[in-house]
């Protein structure tokens, strides 16, 4: 008899393992990466969000703000087409940032807390893939900084800082971001840079994806060092030259795949970039978007900017 029993526990375990894994709730419908607009007095934030199972049960996720990195979500509750979460502050001071919202077919609905308490609304549509069928074939480069002045480029702000000089594009002190007016899709881009003491810059790609420009003494992440899609990918190795020297990135840009040689090095070798970057001038990735100098930090100089767009 007790071999019988002994017998039957065996054989319901297996049984007992499936009835426990289709018991798992489906959460097919709020997985995958969400392009996020927070409303604020008339004005669009860019925010991002990626969900993901973890095991049976458990939910988790990535968040990009309004500024700073990417930063990983322990637990995101799902529960009847609500979708909650919250995240202790990065660069901010306050409370927790907290996350609600309903979903409603193929969009969120919602509000987002930041830690300073204030509440704004919020609507999230899922992102594209951006994934391409072939190799794209290249048209002419461009050269988007002539050299000379500002034509091409505007502003991302009132305060103009930008000025040129001696064939060199300057920002001594921090301001705006400086935009091009045209907007791209598909493309490569020859940039060449040069900072002094910690400098801080970055180079957005469509307006959405920053590679960062930075004097790093050894103690950024590797997502946030000299090369980095912040944020999101690391460089392979490290590839900056000494301070005060002019170096320059090489990038290609297809879809959501990125390769940077920095330096003449290699650094990222075509992998994707999931989602916008802190500071990013939207969240509609499927849009064409525009090359972004960043402006606010430290000063910087750039050189010899050339685009090369997908035919």
């Amino acid at each position: 008899m007790r071999k019988l029993f002994c017998y039957l526990i065996i054989s319901l375990s297996p049984l007992s393992f499936l009835n426990t894994v289709h018991a798992a709730p489906d959460t097919s419908s709020v997985e995958g990466r969400w392009d996020i607009t927070i409303y604020n007095s008339g004005k669009t934030i860019p925010s991002w969000l990626e969900v993901v199972h973890s095991g049976l049960h458990t939910l988790v996720g990535q968040f990009v703000g309004a500024g700073g990195s990417a930063r990983p979500i322990s637990k995101v509750n799902f529960n009847n087409g609500k979708v909650s979460f919250s995240i202790p502050p990065q660069w901010e001071t306050g409370n927790d940032l907290a996350f609600e919202a309903t979903l409603e077919g193929d969009s969120l609905t919602g509000t987002i807390t930041f830690p300073d308490g204030k509440t704004y609304n919020c609507n999230a549509v899922r992102a594209p893939s951006l994934k391409r069928s072939s190799t794209p074939a290249w048209g002419k480069p461009i050269k988007v900084f002539n050299g000379k002045d500002l034509t091409g480029w505007h502003p991302s702000g009132e305060k103009n800082q930008w000025v040129v000089e001696n064939g060199v594009l300057k920002s001594a002190a921090p301001g705006s971001n400086l935009v091009t007016d045209a907007n791209f899709t598909d493309f490569k881009l020859h940039v060449e840079f040069r900072y002094s003491t910690h400098g801080n810059s970055g180079v957005y790609l469509r307006g959405r994806y920053e590679v960062q420009i930075l004097d790093d003494d050894g103690t950024a992440p590797p997502k946030g060092t000299l090369g980095a899609v912040y944020g999101f990918l690391s460089p392979s190795e490290p590839a900056a030259k000494k301070t005060g020297d002019w170096q320059a990135y090489d990038i290609t840009l297809t879809g959501r795949m990125v390769t940077i040689v920095a330096n003449g090095v290699t650094i990222i070798c075509n992998q994707e970039i999931p989602g916008i970057t802190g500071g990013a001038l939207n969240s509609n990735e499927g849009e064409p978007g525009p090359i972004m100098l960043q402006g606010d930090h430290e000063p910087i100089e750039y050189r010899n900017i050339v685009l090369t767009p997908a035919k």
